[in-house]
């Protein structure tokens, strides 16, 4: 049912376009949602730095093994070193992780695609990290940044995602946070930016050509993996 309600709502916004603003680059949320705690000592992060500016990313190995595993290998091995993001569509989503630019291009770190990873506490708010795909069960090694206007979630949508299963705190933290149900369920949330939610908002804008490729490269120049060893401030 959530997957059909996605599918629907995701048609919905196409059709609508986007409203409303991007309400700043620091998400301010009132929510007890775990995305939008800060980083525990324990807690994997990822500093990925591009040409545009570092994005750090809380990384939930907990909820989304594969797919942050499947991240942190390719990461240390070099994989994303040099990537461009290929994909750039403002007020909606930036995409990178294929070594050939292509949007078929990459493969995980198995060498073969990896089954989705859906929890009811991981959703598409702006600044989520989510694999990219092509279909069910078909994740790589690409993967997208939410990046979409708050403001969206109107009173038919709450109530479309409240009677298909939808918590009302996730309902709530989407109207705060802005973001994008309509993927939840059909990708796989494995992190969250905390700092450097400018910088993702900073290349959603790039110029593009009509495939939504930037016209002048932005690329991934490092992805460092670290464990937090004290509770971030």
């Amino acid at each position: 049912m959530k997957k059909l309600l996605a599918f629907l709502l995701c048609m919905a916004l196409a059709l609508a376009g986007c409203s409303g603003t991007l309400g700043g680059e620091k998400l301010n949320v009132d929510s007890d949602e775990m995305q939008f705690a800060r980083p525990q000592a324990g807690d994997k992060v990822a500093i990925i730095t591009t040409s545009e500016g570092v994005i750090k990313v809380r990384l939930f190995e907990d909820l989304a093994p594969k797919a942050v595993n499947n991240f942190i290998f390719l990461a240390q091995s070099g994989y994303y070193n040099n990537v461009t993001f290929h994909r750039a569509i403002e007020d909606f989503l930036i995409q990178s992780g294929s070594p050939d630019g292509s949007t078929n291009g990459g493969t995980s770190a198995w060498g073969l695609e990896f089954e989705d990873e859906f929890s009811d506490l991981l959703h598409h708010y702006n600044g989520a990290l989510s694999m990219a795909n092509h279909g069910e069960d078909t994740n790589g090694s690409q993967f997208f940044f939410v990046t979409s206007p708050i403001g969206q979630l109107d009173s038919a949508k709450e109530e479309q995602m409240s009677r298909a299963g939808w918590r009302s705190g996730v309902i709530d933290a989407y109207k705060q946070a802005g973001g994008l149900p309509a993927l939840d369920y059909r990708y796989t949330v494995f992190g969250q930016i905390y700092e450097g939610l400018d910088v993702a908002y900073s290349i959603s804008r790039a110029k593009t050509d009509e495939n939504d490729r930037p016209k002048k490269d932005i690329v991934i120049e490092s992805v460092e993996i670290q464990t937090i060893e004290q509770t971030t401030e």
